[in-house]
């Protein structure tokens, strides 16, 4: 089977990215707007400062956050995990499960260059997980 790289699975996608001034307000907008559920945050060089996930807008707007006012820098998750493009898809699902998370940022010296979702991956990949995590369930 070949093992696709996290290059291949985002290579015609364009992620989503923000200012870190930019509000909650104007990224929940993008976002459904690109039915997308991350907005990657960006230096003006394209450095990846943080990621702001649906997850965080509902966590925002819980603890009483004004939206309109609030800027992306104050509640993003700073320095997410990222992956590299020459990484296997099976690098990315390990790192969903064990960290919990949905997106994972795909960072070239030190520059965004796409984003790959929990869902981007094929029943194949899935299965392969499952095995792995299998195996160590058994080493247990």
């Amino acid at each position: 089977m070949h093992q696709r790289t996290i290059g291949e699975i985002a290579r015609d996608r364009r992620p989503l990215t923000k200012a870190p001034e930019a509000t909650v307000a104007e990224a929940c907008a993008a976002m459904h707007q690109r039915r997308v559920g991350a907005v990657l945050v960006v230096n003006p060089a394209g450095e990846l400062l943080g990621i702001f996930t649906g997850r965080d807008a509902v966590r925002c707007l819980a603890e009483g956050c004004d939206a309109t006012h609030t800027p992306l820098r104050q509640v993003m998750t700073h320095r997410p995990v990222t992956l590299a493009p020459h990484h296997h898809a099976i690098d990315a699902l390990r790192l969903f499960t064990d960290g919990g998370f949905r997106h994972l940022p795909v960072c070239e010296d030190g520059k965004v260059s796409g984003i790959v979702s929990r869902y981007d991956f094929r029943a194949q990949e899935h299965a392969r997980l499952d095995e792995e995590t299998g195996y160590f369930e058994i080493l247990r």
